[in-house]
């Protein structure tokens, strides 16, 4: 229960940012040990492995951030079979937003016994995709619509629906290569109305749309696909998300 437990006395604080890590797009081993040294040296809080289409080894990729990075490592799992138990924890996804049996049950009962045995800790977390402008892997992949970014409405009552099952985290995901962010009317709905931290990822690209999804009330906020193309974007997010110290702790 230690990631958890720490990401719970970090959010109570300030937000937490995450690095989104896939392990298809590190390179060859230059660069993956470049792009390692880099997260060491970043204010980056957790790192995030996994991706909807994974044909690289998640083991490797999740040993070598273990070795290097010094920041905690947390599977984000697209099927059962990226399931490694390297990492400090595993985000135990359902996609609870789609009406694909397979993905919001069928992966969780192949990997479960494996993923018992390893003692790994798991987070239970409800996935809810909303509509990020155009298609994206999740999407195709797990063969489901997002929710309507303007249906707010419909998210808080997936996120509802997550709270009385027993999750303990919500993730709000646009999809990577979103157009848009999940909006910020969104977030600070369910944060109004839904007691569990709610990690936000997809979409945030720039300095504004971090800005906004934290206003929105955003506990993690994930970046991928930005961080891949401009590798300094992460200490300048870092510096925003570390400045929105909650106002309890004032």
């Amino acid at each position: 229960m230690k990631v958890f437990s720490d990401m719970q006395r970090t959010i109570r604080r300030r937000p937490m940012l995450a690095l989104l890590v896939d392990p298809d797009k590190v390179g060859d081993a230059n660069r993956r040990e470049a792009l390692i040294s880099k997260i060491a040296r970043s204010k980056v809080d957790l790192v995030l492995v996994g991706g909807s289409l994974i044909f690289s080894s998640v083991e490797e990729i999740v040993e070598a951030l273990k070795r290097g990075c010094g920041k905690p490592v947390v599977l984000f799992p697209g099927l059962s079979s990226h399931f490694t138990p390297s990492a400090d924890a595993i985000l135990f996804l359902s996609l609870l937003s789609g009406r694909n049996p397979e993905f919001l049950i069928g992966n969780q009962v192949h990997a479960a016994i494996p993923i018992m045995k390893s003692g790994i800790e798991v987070i239970p977390t409800a996935y809810i995709l909303i509509d990020g402008g155009r298609a994206t892997s999740v999407e195709y992949m797990s063969n489901t619509m997002p929710i309507p970014a303007s249906k707010s409405d419909i998210a808080l009552a997936t996120a509802a629906a997550a709270q009385l099952l027993g999750f303990r985290m919500i993730y709000l995901e646009a999809g990577s290569g979103a157009l848009n962010h999940v909006p910020k009317e969104t977030i600070a709905m369910v944060k109004q109305h839904v007691s569990l931290p709610v990690i936000v990822g997809g979409g945030i690209r720039t300095e504004e749309s971090l800005r906004e999804v934290l206003d929105g009330g955003a506990d993690v906020v994930v970046v991928g696909t930005a961080f891949e193309e401009d590798a300094g974007l992460i200490d300048r997010f870092a510096d925003i998300v570390s400045k929105r110290i909650r106002e309890e702790e004032r």
